[in-house]
């Protein structure tokens, strides 16, 4: 049985993480607007590809820096990349002319909130939208021993579809991960967690909690049992820091 306050503090934490990182949307552009390529894309494009893809392998993991974020794929050649997407339209139709479009700016902001996702195939120049793309990364970022390319390639092939998204639990990193190691992991994830913790933890936090949830009690007449979880969450966490 799931613990209740187990699944506030989870919950807490997704939204802090998506508040934090809005900009990591501004990426993909709402249908009808226009990418804005880079000067050395630009001279790609006059040749009609944006990227190299001859350089790609089936089975790599194709990552795009994004503001705050790092978006992940997986090559499966022919142009084709497979990758985790929030998308809230999935949960409104099967028409799949319309989900199969780019997905745009408010399809992925109410995907991360209603945690609605699939992993798709897209191009690359749709999966990268005019970002750099840096190959196999994670291979050297968390030296870990990857499975064979085509391995991977068919990993990621057998998850196509829909699933559920969680920005800490089951995001595009953990997808890629799993592929191409065998275990899903998110660095990001892991890092956002003990920043907060961090915060949290610090006397200095745990102080202005309790004052804040004493206050809210006393002057604004808020009941204590939605004001004593500001108090205790962050006093407990530093405890067992």
């Amino acid at each position: 049985m799931k613990n209740p306050m187990l699944e506030v503090v989870s919950l807490l934490l997704e939204k802090l993480l998506l508040l934090s990182n809005l900009k990591l949307f501004s990426w993909s552009a709402a249908p009808g607007e226009e990418r804005q390529p880079q000067p050395q894309q630009q001279q790609q494009q006059g040749k009609g590809n944006f990227y190299d893809i001859g350089s790609f392998l089936r089975g790599d993991v194709l990552e795009v820096p994004r503001t705050h974020l790092t978006h992940y794929g997986i090559y499966l050649g022919d142009n084709q990349v497979a990758h985790l997407m929030p998308d809230i339209l999935l949960a409104l139709t099967d028409d799949k002319l319309l989900t199969q479009r780019v997905v745009s700016n408010k399809r992925l902001i109410l995907g991360v909130i209603g945690k609605v996702a699939s992993i798709r195939v897209d191009t690359v120049e749709d999966f990268a939208y005019g970002a750099n793309i840096l190959v196999n990364h994670l291979d050297e970022s968390l030296q870990k021993k990857a499975l064979g390319n085509e391995e991977v390639a068919r990993r990621a092939e057998k998850l196509l579809g829909m699933t559920s998204y969680s920005l800490l639990w089951n995001n595009c990193e953990h997808f890629v991960t799993y592929c191409r190691y065998g275990a899903p992991i998110s660095p990001q994830a892991d890092k956002f967690c003990e920043n907060v913790k961090i915060i949290i933890r610090d006397q200095r936090s745990v102080l202005a909690s309790a004052i804040l949830g004493l206050a809210s009690i006393v002057c604004l007449g808020l009941a204590p049992h939605t004001t004593l979880p500001a108090i205790f969450i962050p006093f407990c966490l530093w405890m067992a820091g």
